[in-house]
């Protein structure tokens, strides 16, 4: 058997995760080689000139978490020097109700207080007590535990130290707050419907929604995050992050190989001496991994495909492992900004339209059923708000999300798209809810469809066509439901497989499916790194 190439570390998948523990691992001098299955490395960081001039976000969009992640830290100094710039304006987020009520907030948690107690006094000040005690004194214990190995002994003193300040009440106290759902949170701590629709869509960021378990944790902890800093791009688009990533890999005398399939993680030894040699591609090539095969895929591909012959137990549990809802993005090019009913609004990255969180929690559960919402929540993005130059002088970009929809479909709740028999995804529909999307951001910008330049609609199944790890169109790729979070991600541990590690000593499991979970954090990139070469 011989190997073409002979790094200490490879890795199969080039997310954010592989990217950043690349870079990391190259910056501590070992020699890394990143494969990936597509023809560009990224994973759902892509950025395209959908129209001439236009530069679209087709998936991630936004980075307040890895600006602020140790990952980021540790990198800075090498990517600016490759010219990589994160840019961020004043204002963070808002809300639009379609009859034109709105609120814009800053990025300002005392400004953003201010102007919630206005609409409704007490409101502002159950924002800021949410954010005081997020940020300080359950900090330590809601970071701690997102931001290192849950099996390591860093948690054991956390937990230790935890419950010697709180006592096993405290401790307890802490779990029910953090267990809470939003709806129930939000009706015993907030006065207006508005504040609870300006917040509700904030649970949708991690695949759940308003009447689940720990959304409550979620919506107050993804929102007091954003408000406080922001909601910084890339300048000039993501792929601008790609490109220095890879560009700092090489410098370091690693490589990024794209086209290049792996088909199997290669094995000698048997039992707990059992460790991976190296990989075998679709095309034959081999390649030696020296230290470690760190793997950015989901459960069923990890024990599925690349490591098929694990215990019995670990393919039962990864084989279990589910999905969430899809998502659907719609891209518009406008050769003006639109006119927005209140003008502030055109100056916020990332406004949510809907009506209420009643109709949140319904676009959630037609979703859940297999039904086309009839109104669903839009994410809707400004780019160009924050970063002139993805656009031509005067043009604008309109980013929408949707992340209540159906992986497969039963039916449409408004009783006007047709389904096809076999439940799945096609064009039609796609153009169809992009016609019901377009008519819904009217309803807030009047002047919408005569500044069209282009439009372009992605429907879960484009998702999954684009990034594998996208099983159904789940941009989390998988359910951060209480039973598939923490320690529990991406399943109970058993017979050598537990949080990122596998039943194999040198292979490790990262990605949106494992501990911290989805977003642009870079987080088990990051803790795989440090247990591979310790800083």
């Amino acid at each position: 058997m011989k190997y073409t190439a002979d790094p200490q570390a490879i890795f199969v998948g080039s997310g954010i995760n592989s990217l950043v523990s690349a870079a990391l691992l190259a910056t501590r001098g070992l020699r890394v080689l990143v494969l990936e299955r597509n023809g560009r490395p990224g994973g759902c960081i892509r950025t395209e000139e959908l129209f001439p001039g236009y530069r679209h976000e087709i998936m991630s969009s936004w980075y307040p978490l890895f600006v602020g992640s140790p990952g980021h830290a540790e990198l800075r100094p090498a990517l600016e020097a490759l010219g990589l710039e994160f840019v961020s304006c004043d204002y963070a987020t808002g809300w639009v109700h379609p009859d034109g009520r709105s609120i814009a907030l800053r990025q300002d948690l005392a400004d953003a207080a201010r102007r919630l107690d206005a609409l409704a006094p007490g409101d502002g000040q159950a924002l800021a007590a949410a954010a005081a005690r997020l940020f300080g004194e359950d900090a330590a214990l809601t970071f701690g535990l997102l931001g290192q190995n849950l099996y390591g002994r860093g948690v054991l003193r956390l937990l230790f130290s935890e419950w010697r300040k709180r006592g096993v009440d405290g401790l307890a106290a802490y779990a029910a707050g953090a267990l809470e759902s939003f709806r129930h949170w939000s009706e015993r701590s907030l006065a207006a419907d508005e504040t609870r629709a300006l917040m509700a869509p904030w649970t949708l960021h991690s695949g759940l929604g308003p009447d689940d378990a720990t959304s409550a944790l979620i919506g107050k902890l993804t929102l007091a995050a954003v408000v406080g800093s922001g909601m910084p791009v890339v300048k000039g688009g993501g792929s601008r992050l790609v490109e220095a990533l890879v560009g700092l890999i090489e410098a370091r005398g690693g490589q990024v190989l794209t086209d290049a399939q792996v088909e199997e993680v290669e094995l000698a030894g048997q039992g707990r001496r059992r460790r991976a040699t190296g990989v075998r591609l679709a095309d034959g090539r081999r390649f030696a991994a020296g230290r470690a095969v760190v793997c950015s895929v989901t459960p069923q591909q990890l024990y599925g495909r690349l490591l098929p012959h694990m215990p019995g137990l670990v393919r039962e549990r990864a084989e279990a492992y589910r999905y969430g809802r899809g998502d659907m993005q719609v891209h518009f090019a406008l050769d003006a900004p639109p006119a927005w009913r209140d003008p502030e609004l055109l100056r916020v990255p990332l406004v949510h339209l809907t009506e209420s969180l009643e109709q949140v929690c319904l676009s959630v559960t037609e979703a859940s059923n297999g039904w086309l919402p009839a109104r669903p929540t839009l994410g809707i993005g400004q780019p160009v708000a924050v970063d002139a130059s993805r656009a031509p002088p005067g043009g604008w970009i309109l980013w929408i999300q949707m992340q209540e929809l159906p992986t497969r479909l039963k039916g449409d709740a408004a009783g006007r798209i047709a389904i096809p028999a076999d439940g799945r995804w096609n064009e039609a529909v796609r153009e169809a809810y992009a016609d019901r999307v377009q008519a819904r951001l009217e309803q807030v910008m009047p002047d919408l469809r005569a500044r069209i330049v282009g439009r372009r609609a992605y429907s879960p199944a484009d998702l999954e066509a684009l990034n594998c790890n996208l099983v159904g169109g789940d941009p989390y790729s998988g359910s951060c439901a209480p039973d598939q979070f923490f320690w529990l991600r991406p399943f109970a541990g058993g017979q050598g497989a537990r949080g990122h590690r596998t039943p194999v000593a040198n292979v490790y499991h990262i990605g949106a499916s494992t501990h911290p979970g989805p977003g642009l954090g870079a987080g088990s990139g990051y803790l795989v790194a440090g247990m591979i070469q310790p800083r």
